[in-house]
């Protein structure tokens, strides 16, 4: 076993397989990796959030926005006295 997977012609996996190697190396899947990963790395490292304290969708949307802002507040304000 070679550990290559193979893709049935005509599946959706053979469609995906096809849409990646024709968009080359500045596709937007590309793109994606050097433009939002970043952010939630540093979200996870320099602010220590790991997860959430609270529960249900409603109350994780406004804890996320929350830590977005300060986030956002933190980068102005270290760009700002640099």
């Amino acid at each position: 076993d070679t550990g290559a997977r193979r893709i049935a012609p005509g599946s959706r996996m053979a469609a995906m397989d096809a849409k990646l190697r024709r968009a080359g190396p500045r596709s937007r899947y590309r793109l994606r990796k050097q433009v939002v990963e970043p952010v939630f790395g540093q979200i996870k490292a320099a602010r220590g959030f790991r997860q959430f304290l609270l529960r249900g969708y409603a109350k994780v949307r406004h804890e996320w926005a929350l830590v977005c802002t300060v986030h956002n507040l933190a980068k102005l304000l270290i760009a700002r006295t640099a």
